[in-house]
C-alpha cells in the first residue's frame, strides 16, 4: 500500500492508498520539530483506533516545508523500510512539462495538483487551492504548468485583520446572510466572503482572457466547499485533489522505473 503525504504551510495530510481508493486519512497541524518517531506512534495509534491493518510498502511526499522533508524521509526509511518519493526532487518524475521562466522554483502542492488536474479533467484548466496562500494554477491543453497566481488566503487575511486593527476581533469564515453586516463580526465576514468571491472570479476571467480559450475552474482546499455554495464559481470540486494526484505521480514513477 502506499502512504501518501501531503505537507502544507497550516496542516499535513495523511492517506493510505491501497491501488483502488483512499482507505483512510488522517490530518495534522504541520511542526517541523515533530520527530518520525513521534510522526509513527501518531500515525500507528489511529491505524489500530481504526481497525487498519496496512502494509505500507511505498512512501510520496509533497511538501510546501522543507524543513519537514528530513523526518518524514526517516519515517519512511525506519518504519516502512522503503527510500520516499519527494515531489520536486530530481529523482521525483513528473507526468507534465513546466513551462515557467528559467531558475523558477514552482511550489510542490502546485505540480501536483496540475498532475491531479490533468489526469481527472484533461488540459487547459485553472486550478484553485484556498489554504495558507489562496494559488491559481494555469495548466495548458496538454497538461503541462504555464503559471499561475498567488493571493493571501482567506484564514490569513482574517488574521491580519484581527492583528492589525485592535478593534477587530478574530472571526470564523462562513457565509453571511446578507451583504451589509450590521455588526462587527457579521461586517468582517461580509468582507472576506464576497471579497474572495469577487477575487475569484475576476481572477479567473483575466485568465481565460488572456489565454483566449475556454477553461474549467477546479476547486480544491479546506474552504473550497464554503465558496462552492455561490452558483458558477466553478465547474468542478475536488476536495482531496492533492492525494490524487500523488497516486497518479507514484505510479508514473514506478511505471518509468
Amino acid at each position: 500500500m502506499l502512504l501518501a503525504i501531503d505537507c502544507g504551510n497550516t496542516n499535513t495530510v495523511f492517506s493510505i492508498w491501497d491501488g483502488t481508493g483512499f482507505v483512510a486519512t488522517w490530518r495534522t497541524s504541520t511542526e517541523h520539530q515533530r520527530t518520525a518517531d513521534q510522526y509513527y506512534v501518531w500515525l500507528s495509534t489511529l491505524m489500530r483506533f481504526q481497525n487498519i491493518d496496512a502494509n505500507i510498502t511505498d512512501v510520496i511526499v509533497s511538501s510546501t516545508v522543507p524543513r519537514v522533508v528530513f523526518n518524514l524521509r526517516v519515517l519512511a526509511d525506519r518504519y516502512f523500510n522503503t527510500r520516499p518519493i519527494v515531489v520536486g526532487k530530481p529523482e521525483c518524475l513528473l507526468p507534465v512539462a513546466v513551462r515557467v521562466d528559467a531558475g523558477t522554483q514552482v511550489g510542490p502542492d502546485r505540480l501536483v495538483n496540475t498532475v491531479a488536474g490533468f489526469d481527472l479533467f484533461g488540459g487547459d484548466l485553472i486550478v484553485v487551492d484556498f489554504g495558507t496562500a489562496t494559488t491559481f494554477d494555469v495548466v495548458d491543453s496538454d497538461g503541462a504548468y504555464v503559471g499561475g497566481v498567488i493571493a493571501p488566503g482567506v484564514n490569513l487575511s482574517l488574521q491580519a485583520l484581527h492583528q492589525a486593527a485592535a478593534a477587530l476581533p478574530h472571526v470564523d469564515i462562513s457565509k453571511p446572510q446578507s451583504v451589509v453586516g450590521t455588526n462587527t463580526v457579521a461586517c468582517m465576514q461580509s468582507g472576506i466572503f464576497w471579497g474572495y468571491i469577487g477575487l475569484v472570479r475576476e481572477i479567473c476571467a483575466r485568465i481565460k482572457a488572456e489565454r483566449e480559450r475556454p477553461m474549467k475552474i477546479i476547486a480544491t482546499g479546506g474552504l473550497a466547499p464554503l465558496f462552492q455554495q455561490t452558483e458558477d464559481l466553478f465547474d468542478h470540486l475536488v476536495e482531496d485533489l492533492t492525494m490524487h494526484g500523488l497516486t497518479v505521480i507514484h505510479q508514473y514513477n514506478r511505471t518509468e522505473d
